[in-house]
């Protein structure tokens, strides 16, 4: 069987809700983030680029539609 193509693609990136494990402040964050993200509220960094899907430093909460 050949696979069929989706006519309209959805990305494969996703906006998170991420949890600081220092303060425990809640942040949204990009997963294919292409710089480090850093909390608000501590400066803790929560998300480290990798060249593709970032790497999750905090807790995921809860991923984003």
């Amino acid at each position: 069987m050949k696979k069929r193509k989706q006519l309209v693609p959805e990305p494969k990136s996703r906006f998170i809700r991420v949890r600081c494990p220092v303060c425990g402040n809640e942040q949204i964050v990009f997963d294919h983030a292409t710089f480090p993200v850093r909390c608000l509220i501590c400066g803790t960094i929560l998300v480290e680029p990798r060249g593709g899907k970032a790497k999750i430093l905090g807790e995921v909460v809860r991923i984003l539609g």
